[in-house]
């Protein structure tokens, strides 16, 4: 018996950002779990073809997360800079230091755009940063502005606003049909964190 074997041809590097036609900006929104996990698999792809990745996280604090330990591995093509304090952000009433750690992030993240040193730049959490009032709407659209035309750019987090999804050319909404956090599995280590 014969086995099947697809093979693939893989492009030059260099050949493959010239085939890259300018960035895109791609929402990933909605309550569902795997607007962040949806990304690292875009990053993953893209660190495989030899581009350079940058990953902006807002609020997450000092977790254990896995991404942090694939991006040691990976770097320097794919670089990781977390941001945000342990514990949860209230809504209507944020902690100075949660203020503080979201400014960081979006400065990090116009950074990212500017330098010219990245193909793809992935601002984690940025809409739930919006929807706690950490950075404004016409803050997320500025920096979709300042995006470099062939630079993509990835927006994650629940509650995308309206004006942020119409300014992208991208909009997936994962939705939460069923979740066995509700039967109290917690996060578990290589899965969500």
């Amino acid at each position: 018996m014969r086995k099947n074997r697809a093979v693939m041809k893989v492009a030059d590097p260099a050949e493959a950002k010239m085939k890259q036609r300018g960035g895109q900006v791609q929402v990933y929104t909605g309550n569902g779990k795997g607007k962040t996990t949806a990304s690292l698999g875009l990053a993953l792809r893209a660190v495989g073809r030899e581009l350079k990745v940058c990953i902006v996280q807002f609020m997450k604090g000092s977790g254990d997360y896995g991404e942090h330990v694939a991006a040691e591995r990976l770097f320097p093509n794919l670089t990781i800079h977390r941001t945000g304090r342990d514990g949860w952000v209230t809504k209507g009433n944020p902690h100075p230091e949660d203020l503080s750690q979201a400014r960081l992030a979006l400065d990090l993240a116009h950074k990212a755009l500017a330098c010219g040193q990245y193909d793809l730049v992935i601002v984690d959490e940025i809409n739930g940063a919006a929807w706690f009032d950490l950075v404004t709407v016409d803050e997320i659209l500025a920096l979709i502005a300042a995006k470099p035309g062939g630079v993509e750019l990835v927006l994650t987090g629940r509650s995308a606003d309206e004006r942020v999804m119409e300014a992208a050319d991208l909009v997936t909404e994962m939705r939460e049909v069923k979740h066995y956090f509700r039967q109290g599995v917690p996060a578990r280590v290589g899965i969500e964190m």
